[in-house]
């Protein structure tokens, strides 16, 4: 870094801030997969439940486009979720043509457990690691990660 380049300062800053939130992030992403049962879903299938779960039914095609997969890798989610009876697949009302799919009971009981588990080790290691403070911090990163994802 250069004091006759602030610019180039301010790049480097930015880019070393990048690395370190992408290298935390990543460390509790495995922390959190590590609280699931072995033999759960994988984690793109449990992603589809939980985006039936809290968007609502939806056609294979826009569940594809959500989750960033193509339609193929969908197709077969899917068809993975319906066949354990996670989900089912019903007429579009809006286009006979079409399928959505939507999550059943069982599949939205599968997604409470997990998420209960994964948070329960969660809350259980912000109240021991962290002070209030850092858990307010937290918390606002949390929403920060969040707005940055959906750019």
């Amino acid at each position: 870094m250069s004091r006759d380049d602030p610019a180039a300062d301010d790049a480097a800053g930015v880019a070393s801030a990048a690395a370190e939130v992408r290298t935390g992030v990543m460390r509790l992403a495995r922390r959190l997969r590590a609280e699931r049962n072995p033999g759960e879903l994988t984690l793109g299938r449990m992603a589809v439940l939980g985006r039936l779960e809290r968007d609502g039914p939806a056609t294979s095609s826009a569940l594809a486009l959500a989750e960033r997969v193509t339609p193929q890798s969908m197709a077969r989610m899917v068809q993975h979720l319906i066949s354990a009876g996670l989900a089912e697949r019903a007429p579009d009302p809006d286009d006979r043509r079409a399928a959505i799919i939507r999550i059943t009971d069982a599949g939205r009981d599968r997604v409470r457990q997990d998420r209960e588990r994964r948070e329960a080790w969660l809350a259980q290691a912000m109240t021991t690691e962290l002070s209030d403070v850092e858990r307010e911090v937290l918390v606002l990163a949390a929403r920060l990660l969040d707005r940055l994802a959906d750019s």
